[in-house]
């Protein structure tokens, strides 16, 4: 095969540079998508297919997004994982990059090997799949697309080469795979449809038996519309909910899987808790604990096993809130809100960051759907069980929860007809129940000095002054409305005021509202004290969703404007959250130290970088983080570190300072000063981002040179750090850039030599 890698070298030359010219130089460049406003044509087609399109183009639009999604993440992505192919502009000295020479080169190793930053995978070309397998959808369904279709796949494959970053033949393997998986993905996809069509959508099969053969608008019999909305196959709605739900469960774990984002402070942090399970933790209640023990049982300690149950509690909730909205309100109006949770960015965050927010969401949704079920004439003392132990199942993920006992109170005041149940003993039960819920934490704390108390007292600035402020007020509006997506924030406010004047004749209506405005509407009056973290109502979102769904159901005209302004603004959000590589599509990508990814990306390399500087100072040295979240990220990242998690003697440590900060100082095993005596380490500092200077989004928009101001301090050494070593060197400060370049963090290391 010598013959056909000197082949591919050559024909690459001879694209890259022989044919270099001034006119190529900016038009490559676009074809690859630098400059282009793709997102822009996107997101201008999305309300036009949607509104105008016919049922052809919608289902080819559909086969679009599916062929992309799944060819790139699970087939390119595996292959290019097994290939493991460099770049040509890492490895050949005279490739251009974008037309400048040599600018990727890295030297080999001594041995001859490529440091494992350098070897950017090269084969198979994921543009050229994803370019071919779109041309090869609209082939399918548009015949004359091939006109223009495969033509400009071809462009942009060719451009690949051109720009070096690919070789020939790994455009045309990409090529060739995008065609194959294209073509297997419709046909998987009829074949599925004409089996479970028929069992699940007979009415839909029975007007689209062919999805590559759709009957035109105007043939459609008028009768298609009248058994889409005939309530007798309003069941299909419902169906097609669950079929979303379940492709958006498989579709999180491949994400998670694949995808490119590491694991947060807490999240690490909260996976050491995992390898020490306890009653409860200095800040949280054991229920993290057990999710990540869940979760890397069956993933492994990797960001994928950390994360497994977070998906999955987000499918769970789906589900309740699509039953519960389809009985209250028919299956359409419940699929629809399914849809607009998934155009939420705060709601899918939380299905794929496992942090405590997801349990307790589920638990608030599921304690408000038993308790609605509890207050109906019919209703159960078994429905009251099951809301006491969703709130404590609740309060043992996050404290949060016991706030829903506040909401209930808020209800009985409220709502006359639900007063008659406490003359029952369906809530007393119910309060009975999440009382003994809390005795983990109870337990814990009275063995601990009731620690967890002084910590969310001082989370929440209560041990401070109040000075009233507008400021944080305004943050909060602003920064729900663009978590919960504008469009969605303006309907679920709107409509938790305007239900009032009906809330007599439409008790649940009143139930929703009691069930989440009082959290929501809380901290926002808080605000007025300090800070309040964007996370923190949550749980309040999911039942004034439903309220909202409710309100805006008896106006449609309004609802579908929404609904489509609101898909159209929040889908491309929630795709460059979880890819935030895609802002290079609209201009360019975003300056490390101002990427909403920075919390979650780069710390695989910061971890490998500090376990390279370790070996380099001294091999039998341990680690000193300068807080929690760094010394879970080190430890998960780092398999030195990995494989010592839980055991007596861990290789990464949390500062220790005189007062109890976090979880490490409750385990013995973390004390360093007790096990490590005489023994040397290194302190690793995590500094500041870099701020941009002044400006800094215009020169991106523009795509011109960022310059940075307030350069981090270079000695940031604790003083009782130095006073617990006999000697502490600065070592420097070392930048951490990730696989595209870009600098997302920095580390200044000490060496400390001699523990006293």
């Amino acid at each position: 095969m010598h013959w056909l890698e000197s082949l591919d070298k050559a024909l690459f030359h001879f694209i890259n540079s022989t044919l270099a010219n001034p006119f190529f130089d900016w038009l490559m460049p676009v074809l690859s998508g630098n400059g282009v406003p793709w997102l822009a044509a996107i997101i201008i087609a999305v309300p036009c297919v949607l509104i105008w399109g016919s049922t052809r183009l919608k289902l080819c639009a559909l086969m679009l997004v599916l062929v992309v999604s799944i060819g790139d993440g699970l087939v390119i992505n595996t292959v290019k994982k097994s290939v493991e192919r460099p770049r040509p502009f890492v490895t050949q000295p005279d490739a251009r990059l974008f037309g400048e020479v040599g600018k990727g080169y890295v030297q080999p190793l001594p041995d001859g090997s490529l440091p494992p930053k350098a070897n950017r995978r090269s084969m198979p070309s994921a543009h050229s799949a994803n370019w071919f397998a779109m041309a090869t959808v609209a082939f399918l369904f548009y015949r004359r697309s091939a006109k223009f279709m495969f033509p400009l796949a071809a462009a942009v494959a060719f451009s690949r080469v051109y720009n070096g970053v690919h070789y020939p033949t790994d455009v045309t393997a990409g090529a060739i795979l995008g065609m194959g998986y294209a073509i297997a993905l419709l046909i998987a996809t009829q074949s599925l449809w004409s089996f479970f069509g028929k069992r699940f959508f007979p009415a839909w099969h029975e007007q689209l038996p062919s999805l590559l053969n759709p009957a035109p608008r105007a043939q459609t019999p008028d009768r298609f519309k009248s058994e889409i909305r005939n309530p007798k196959s309003e069941i299909e709605w419902l169906h097609l909910g669950y079929f979303v739900i379940v492709v958006a469960l498989i579709g999180r774990w491949i994400y998670l899987k694949n995808g490119p984002l590491d694991l947060s402070g807490d999240e690490a942090y909260q996976w050491t808790w995992s390898k020490h399970l306890a009653l409860s933790y200095y800040s949280k209640p054991l229920g993290i604990a057990l999710f990540q023990k869940l979760g890397t049982l069956i993933g492994g300690d990797t960001t994928f096993g950390v994360r497994f149950c977070s998906p999955l509690l987000a499918a769970i909730m789906g589900f309740m809130m699509l039953r519960f909205l389809a009985r209250e309100a028919g299956p359409r109006l419940a699929f629809w809100v399914l849809i607009a949770t998934l155009a939420t960015p705060l709601l899918c965050a939380g299905s794929v960051l496992m942090t405590i927010d997801p349990p307790l969401v589920l638990c608030w949704m599921w304690a408000t759907i038993a308790g609605w079920r509890a207050l109906q004439p019919d209703g159960k003392t078994r429905d009251w069980l099951i809301v006491g132990l969703a709130i404590g199942l609740g309060f043992l993920c996050k404290y949060t929860a016991a706030l829903q006992l506040v909401c209930w109170v808020i209800l009985f005041a409220l709502m006359p007809t639900a007063r008659i149940h406490l003359r029952k003993r369906g809530p007393w039960l119910a309060l009975g129940v999440f009382a003994l819920c809390t005795l983990p934490v109870i337990i814990w704390n009275a063995q601990h000095d009731w620690v967890t108390i002084t910590h969310v007292k001082a989370n929440a600035k209560l041990d401070q002054e109040w000075h009233p402020t507008l400021k944080y007020f305004v943050e909060f509006f602003f920064g729900q409305a663009g978590f919960l997506n504008p469009v969605f924030f303006f309907a679920m406010i709107w409509a938790s005021f305007a239900f009032w004047k009906r809330r007599a004749e439409k008790p649940l209506w009143l139930f929703l509202a009691c069930m989440g405005a009082p959290l929501f509407y809380g901290y926002w009056l808080y605000s007025f004290h300090s800070r309040v973290q964007a996370n923190w109502p949550i749980a309040a979102v999911p039942p004034l969703f439903c309220l909202a769904a409710l309100y805006w159901q008896e106006r449609p005209v309004a609802a579908k404007r929404l609904l489509i302004i609101g898909l159209v603004i929040g889908l491309p959000v929630v795709a460059l959250l979880h890819d935030t590589g895609l802002t290079k599509v609209l201009v360019a990508k975003l300056p490390g130290d101002v990427d909403i990814a920075h919390r979650t990306d780069g710390w695989r390399e910061t971890a490998q970088v500090v376990e390279i500087e370790r070996q380099k100072f001294d091999t039998n040295a341990f680690i000193i983080a300068d807080d929690y979240g760094a010394t879970g990220l080190y430890s998960i990242y780092s398999p030195a570190a990995r494989a010592a998690v839980g055991s007596p003697e861990p290789l990464v440590y949390c500062f220790r300072g005189n007062l109890a900060g976090n979880q490490f100082y409750f385990w013995d095993e973390y004390d360093y000063q007790k096990y490590r005596h005489g023994q040397n380490a290194i302190y690793v500092d995590h500094l500041d981002a870099y701020k941009p200077e002044h400006g800094w989004l215009w020169k991106w928009l523009r795509r011109e040179p960022i310059g940075y101001r307030d350069l981090p301090p270079t000695d940031r050494l604790p003083k009782q750090l130095a006073e617990q070593f006999e000697t502490v060197t600065n070592l420097g400060i070392r930048e951490i850039p990730i696989q595209d370049g870009r600098i997302f963090h920095r580390v200044q290391i000490f060496g400390c030599y001699g523990l006293k």
